[in-house]
């Protein structure tokens, strides 16, 4: 799974060509550390169809607020450098992230 960041986040996600899945969580997100092992396991299944990465909201708040990132977790997907589609919060299940994977697959 891909760490973004404010410095490559440009390149390896606005920039990309095709799909691109971006988990935005921070430390201090006690839902956020929760879902993470499973959106690994979701990274390990898809991987190889889909790019996925995560980047630490809290070490790059203004990148989050400009990509309207208003609560956490959110789980999104960027094509060809656009964001389609996101869950946020409660929404954030995995059976929602893995439904919204496939769609994209």
């Amino acid at each position: 799974m891909f760490i973004f960041d404010k410095d490559n986040f440009e390149a390896e996600v606005l920039q990309a060509e095709g799909y691109v899945f971006v988990d935005f969580w921070s430390e201090g997100c006690e839902p956020c550390k929760a879902l993470m092992p499973d959106v690994e396991k979701l990274s390990e299944t898809y991987g190889s169809q889909i790019k996925f990465g995560k980047l630490d909201s809290t070490k790059a708040r203004r990148l989050s607020i400009k990509e309207k990132v208003l609560g956490l977790p959110t789980m999104a997907v960027y094509k060809d450098g656009a964001k389609i589609d996101e869950l946020t919060k409660d929404d954030a299940t995995v059976a929602n992230i893995e439904a919204m994977i496939k769609k994209y697959i």
